[in-house]
């Protein structure tokens, strides 16, 4: 006797619905993250490190080089103002120690006699400090009787001062000479002008680290493009398997629970175990179609898979498959209605094929009873344009951004897809170098509208892009629509 098979089947998991965090956009990880600003404040750390020591080199260099020329200057005019005196007879009153006095408030000398009385120059007042009593000591102990020094005031005025004997028209000793030069201006100067190289290199290095933080920013975005493109081929991945052992589960749920009704009635007689062996025959027709989509992407993904460019005509190729499908479409009672002209291209034939077979086997599947699926080629200027309309409920516009992507189908879709086909159509068309879209047509039902070059592209282009956004049929236009900028 035959045990009772359930009656239930299970249903498709998942469809239309995210997985949780298999959609989230690529980001960086926190460690890639630290590791792309360590590298950027390294990166202004050294264009920092480097221009402070430049400008410190420059700076001393120059400080160097004003202080020394200022400085000689001042000593060759306190040089010349006292070889004056010592060109003399070494006397306080002699012509040439007469013509000294009234020189300039910052070049004068001092007077001062034996008894410590001071004769300031042409009677003025005697600055404050002055004359420098540790210079005229120095002189009075030093065998030559000269000294000279720089020296400041308690008021922080700078002087350089020299003490040397003065003598009478007799030749005696009346006391002694101090040459005063007043070193202020200078002094102000040097302060001045290194107040400027500080200022001056301060904002400079603030220039050059903003200037290093922007630079650095711009330099690691190709590091950065590298990261996030690194992650997201590693959550393409997680995604792929993620979502393969989803859609898997399910044939193999059925196909197990097919052979424990066979196991329960191993006895019956084939004629009555046919359910389940119906069941089984279709969950390995799924099982199959889905591994060799997901052979064809994984492929696609390492780049081993390559594309034909032989001149072909797409209303050729599309009249072929669209053909094809016509015996499906009749058993569905939707009909498929071919309007091909002729539009050359150069392409490959089997790929070309296959995307009509997709995108007319798509539209097959979402047409009721009773329509009519449309086919038509049309050449455009240095284009063909193949468009796919049918008679469903169309599009959703929440659906439109994910309508490509892998292993994604909508909620309201048909049994018996993988979820593969459109991302499979969209690699097509990249490897040829054109351009595909979907939108909801006003009367009702989708339109799918493929432009393809045709002129040769370059090979590879478009791989590991599956899943982008895509052009709609408005920017296509009908059959005059203009190529897409390059």
């Amino acid at each position: 006797m035959r045990i009772p098979r359930p009656s239930w089947r299970l249903p498709r998991l998942g469809r239309g619905r995210h997985r949780a965090g298999l959609d989230e956009k690529p980001r960086l990880t926190e460690a890639d993250a630290m590791l792309l600003r360590g590298t950027r404040f390294r990166l202004i750390a050294v264009s920092g490190f480097g221009t402070a020591l430049i400008l410190i080199i420059l700076g001393a260099a120059m400080y160097g080089v004003v202080s020394t020329a200022i400085y000689n200057s001042e000593e060759t005019a306190f040089n010349h103002y006292t070889d004056r005196y010592f060109r003399g007879p070494h006397q306080a009153t002699s012509p040439e120690a007469a013509q000294l006095a009234g020189e300039g408030t910052n070049l004068f000398y001092l007077l001062v006699r034996t008894d410590g009385t001071v004769l300031p120059p042409n009677g003025a007042t005697t600055p404050a400090g002055l004359p420098d009593q540790a210079s005229l000591a120095a002189a009075a102990a030093s065998a030559t009787g000269i000294d000279e020094r720089s020296v400041t005031t308690p008021d922080g005025t700078p002087w350089h001062v020299m003490s040397v004997p003065a003598y009478d028209i007799l030749n005696n000793r009346i006391g002694t000479v101090q040459f005063v030069q007043n070193l202020s201006t200078e002094t102000r100067l040097l302060s001045t002008l290194l107040l400027v190289l500080f200022g001056g290199g301060l904002l400079a290095l603030l220039a050059s680290l903003l200037a290093g933080y922007l630079y650095a920013g711009r330099a690691l975005v190709p590091i950065r493009e590298s990261i996030v493109r690194r992650q997201g081929a590693l959550q393409r991945q997680r995604e792929f398997a993620a979502n393969a052992s989803h859609e898997l589960r399910t044939p193999l749920t059925v196909i197990g629970a097919s052979v424990e009704d066979l196991k329960r009635n191993r006895r019956s007689k084939v004629e009555d175990v046919g359910e389940a062996l119906g069941d089984i025959e279709a969950e390995v027709r799924q099982m199959t179609a889905l591994v060799e989509d997901m052979l064809l992407l994984a492929r696609t993904d390492s780049g081993v898979l390559e594309t034909e460019r032989v001149p072909v005509d797409l209303g050729d190729i599309a009249a072929e498959a669209a053909s094809m499908l016509a015996t499906v479409g009749q058993d569905r009672g939707v009909s498929v209605v071919l309007d091909p002209l002729p539009a050359p291209l150069y392409g490959d034939p089997l790929r070309l094929r296959q995307l009509v077979t997709i995108l007319v086997d798509n539209a097959l599947r979402h047409s009721p009873a009773g329509s009519t699926v449309e086919v038509q080629v049309r050449p455009a200027d240095g284009a063909a344009i193949l468009q796919v309309d049918d008679s469903g409920p169309g599009i959703r516009p929440q659906d439109l951004p994910r309508l490509f992507d892998r292993f994604w189908r909508a909620d309201d879709a048909p049994a018996g897809g993988t979820g593969l086909g459109l991302a499979i159509a969209k690699w097509i068309v990249d490897q040829h170098g054109g351009r595909i879209g979907a939108a909801s047509r006003p009367e009702g039902g989708a339109s799918f509208t493929v432009w393809l070059p045709d002129r040769p592209t370059q090979r590879g282009e478009g791989i590991g892009n599956i899943g982008a956004p895509s052009i709609g049929p408005d920017e296509l236009g009908d059959d005059q629509a203009e190529p897409p900028e390059t």
